[in-house]
């Protein structure tokens, strides 16, 4: 280990006893952090519309405060960004973090305050690092550089003094000294907006540094390291960056990138684990190979809803105290940037509470996010919508799944479908279909941006009957059975294409 990853594991000693000290202590550490946030928010219109200064228990939490999904709290995140304050925490929020996934909206914007950066996202950073140093006693780490993926920042159009982006940029902009030093590249490029000129620049700057981590979404990360390849010459990244060690990822399924991401990186590399999220940073792997462990005492109050009772309205939730290791959780937080209850969209398990370790097991709704796209049925349903009508057709059924890699190194979505009318030209169709999920999804628009992550959809059309008679096979007719219309493997999808092989 260098002398300077050294004295940072010593600086972190008390940091780490802390974290190990979360089994124990964890619903301790739960309520302290609820009665913070509480004692924050309750001069907030939120605070005072609910009560905030008379809740004095988790119980009494649960009762007064009703769980809000994005567009429920979106009015008041509205008026956030025109400038009122003292809405849903104290004082006006500068930063928006902005993601697809809404109903109603191309884009969800995601408040984040000057406290969520400092007590959350930057904690998350000094301790992902701390772990990961624990477990690695050989590291060299902080002797090179770091480089992080990130996106770009905007003024919001409506409010120049609000700026709005990818929450990888919002970070970068306000990195504190002590992680500026050691990033790569710098925050002209950094925060460029061009994905092509930026990925160039990064590649031709960091090619010639002592590059030591990576942290970014894979998909991301592996253009880069190509174009690291292409810009140097070399063969192999261990030609480029000799000390290289540790890839830190998050944001989507690693499954489908670890093979590739191996064979550039090389078998020396340590893959890392987080749950960063727009919202919060909540997870980090807490050793490895291992699940990641629940960050408790970063300015977040979790609460955990059984997925079977998603959508009822006197649906309980449990506290960190209650959870059963292996039972299905959709993720409900309170932060300290104002979302109180909000049901985030993902579902975790359990693996242990002994410390309080999880895996990411899906979304509270049907969606792909294999290559960061975020794609959900709203998307779909209604970019269907408007290729059909555009094209005087009409469609039965369908089921969308993703593609990898194939032999050409050709990733894109494949819509399994069934007409009841067929377009005249079905490459016009898939087209018109592309043109409006780029419209209605910008991360779907941003993978989709010239070819560089996604190819154009590929549509399947299927002889009639066939999801009917799929389903009969697999005793599925009838009731609440239906067609799965997206999913983030290719399960269905390949059983499908099986079955209609076989009937020809």
């Amino acid at each position: 280990m260098s002398l300077i990853d050294s004295l940072y594991l010593r600086l972190m000693r008390n940091r780490l006893r802390e974290i190990d000290a979360f089994s124990a202590h964890g619903a301790e550490i739960q309520r302290g952090q609820l009665s913070a946030l509480l004692d924050k928010g309750k001069h907030t219109e939120y605070g005072r519309k609910f009560g905030f200064a008379k809740i004095g228990s988790d119980d009494d939490f649960r009762k007064n405060v009703p769980v809000a999904s994005y567009e429920e709290l979106q009015p008041y995140i509205e008026r956030m960004m025109r400038g009122e304050e003292n809405l849903l925490w104290p004082g006006k929020t500068r930063f928006y973090s902005k993601s697809s996934g809404t109903t109603n909206a191309q884009s969800k914007y995601i408040p984040v305050s000057s406290q969520a950066l400092r007590k959350c996202h930057y904690k998350g950073g000094r301790d992902l690092f701390a772990l990961y140093m624990r477990e690695n006693p050989g590291s060299g780490l902080f002797a090179g550089k770091n480089i992080s993926m990130g996106g770009s920042l905007h003024p919001w159009k409506e409010n120049p003094r609000v700026c709005c982006g990818d929450v990888s940029a919002i970070i970068t902009r306000q990195l504190p000294f002590w992680a500026e030093w050691r990033r790569a590249p710098g925050k002209r490029i950094a925060l460029m907006d061009e994905w092509e000129s930026k990925l160039r620049l990064m590649a031709q700057e960091t090619a010639k540094q002592d590059v030591r981590s990576i942290l970014g979404v894979p998909s991301w990360v592996m253009l880069l390291l190509e174009k690291v390849l292409e810009v140097s010459g070399k063969r192999n990244l261990s030609e480029v960056w000799p000390n290289f060690e540790l890839f830190v990822h998050g944001g989507v399924s690693f499954v489908p990138y670890a093979r590739p991401l191996k064979a550039l990186l090389g078998e020396n590399c340590r893959f890392w684990e987080t749950y960063n999220a727009s919202e919060g940073f909540f997870g980090i792997q807490y050793n490895q190979p291992g699940d990641m462990l629940l960050m408790l005492d970063y300015g977040v109050y979790y609460e955990f809803l059984p997925v079977e009772d998603i959508g009822r309205k006197d649906a309980a939730t449990s506290t960190l105290a209650e959870v059963v290791p292996g039972k299905q959780y959709a993720l409900v937080i309170t932060t300290n940037a104002g979302l109180w209850r909000y049901l985030i969209g993902d579902t975790i398990v359990f693996t242990s509470v002994k410390p309080y370790t999880f895996k990411i097991s899906g979304r509270t709704r049907h969606f792909i996010n294999t290559f960061g796209e975020e794609l959900i049925v709203e998307n779909a349903d209604r970019a269907l919508d408007f290729a059909c009508s555009r094209t005087e057709s009409e469609i039965s059924e369908y089921t969308v799944a993703p593609v990898f890699l194939d032999a050409d190194n050709c990733a894109r979505h494949q819509w399994l479908m069934e007409f009841k009318r067929p377009p005249a030209d079905m490459d016009g169709f898939a087209a018109l279909l592309d043109q409006k999920l780029k419209e209605l999804n910008s991360d779907y628009g941003a993978k989709r941006y010239n070819d560089m992550i996604l190819k154009m959809p590929e549509i399947v059309t299927l002889p009639e009957g066939t999801f009917y008679e799929w389903l009969k096979i697999k005793g599925k007719l009838g009731g609440q059975h239906k067609v799965p219309r997206l999913s983030n493997d290719r399960q269905y999808a390949d059983e499908i294409l099986k079955f209609v092989s076989k009937r020809d």
